[in-house]
């Protein structure tokens, strides 16, 4: 298997993983604040990251901690300002909202990849795109496009612009910054997160979950959507252009889908046509060559 195809693998993956985070985060933030979920997500998750970084990658720490800059500067975009934005607009909006926003991060970071990093994408590509879209409104809107000019968007959809905007630029950055090892940048960041947090918490204040499904969500969201897809997420920017891989993002919708399944509630004709063009589009998209005016930037992954 080819380290392109191994990238696409990773991010469905990672993209399965965050749509549970949709559906278990919905059960968390009923009992706890969104700084007290961000807080203790990545407090439970060093261990296991910590786990797959010294058994992967071996990482000669004081080399990677002298990029600790950018890696700061990660931690704030992607592991805190996301999260806690995510977190936000759940408690005070609802799902509609937050999904159809969130689908239109792809386009957002193509867009900027294609002005801040060059990249081109081409005429599949960018007809990826807007057919990966295009199934997520007909799954959002249960195929009545029409409810996009009847719903007024509220204070959540404020939040949840400001999430794409800052998932956005961590993607950009992560593409644009040294090629660290993946799995230890990604524990790093946590590692700044929770200091920073920890140091606030007594002046913020934590809650913790009240139930058992609170705590097994939080469990969930601490290793699968903390570890396991932040891990893919930038082992995969590591061998496609971050336009290319933001169009992934549209699989989030298919999987809440799914997951809606496995915990019992049932899926409509129109979530079953959408999740199909969806897939299409990302398959258009991940299919897009140089030999139609796209191009792709070589980068080898370079180990500190």
């Amino acid at each position: 298997m080819s380290a392109r195809s191994r990238a696409f693998i990773s991010l469905v993956a990672a993209a399965a993983f965050w749509a549970g985070n949709y559906v278990f985060g919905h059960v968390a933030v009923a009992s706890m604040s969104p700084f007290s979920i961000v807080l203790l997500r990545w407090a439970l998750a060093l261990i296991p990251l910590g786990i797959i970084a010294q058994c992967l990658e071996h990482p000669r720490w004081k080399e990677l901690l002298a990029h600790w800059p950018f890696l700061l500067m990660q931690a704030a975009l992607g592991m805190f300002a996301y999260n806690i934005l995510l977190y936000a607009a759940l408690h005070v909006s609802t799902a509609f909202e937050a999904s159809l926003i969130n689908a239109a991060n792809p386009a957002l970071i193509a867009v900027a990849a294609t002005v801040l990093l060059h990249e081109r994408i081409g005429w599949k590509g960018a007809v990826g795109i807007a057919l990966a879209l295009f199934g997520v409104l007909i799954v959002l809107t249960r195929g009545d496009i029409s409810t996009l000019f009847r719903n007024a968007f509220g204070p959540g959809a404020l939040l949840m612009i400001g999430a794409i905007v800052v998932w956005t630029a961590y993607s950009i950055a992560g593409r644009m910054g040294p090629r660290l090892p993946p799995v230890s940048s990604v524990l790093v960041q946590a590692v700044f997160v929770v200091i920073v947090m920890g140091a606030a918490a007594p002046f913020v204040g934590v809650t913790l979950p009240t139930s058992t499904e609170a705590f097994a969500s939080l469990l969930f969201i601490a290793v699968f959507p903390s570890c396991l897809s932040y891990v893919l997420w930038n082992v995969a920017l590591t061998q496609i252009p971050s336009g290319m891989a933001g169009v992934f993002l549209n699989l989030i919708t298919l999987f809440t889908a799914i997951w809606a399944l496995m915990t019992g509630e049932t899926i409509t004709v129109s979530q079953i046509v959408g999740g199909l063009v969806i897939i299409g589009g990302v398959m258009l998209t991940a299919l897009s060559k140089r030999g139609d005016g796209s191009h792709v930037e070589a980068d080898v992954p370079r180990e500190v």
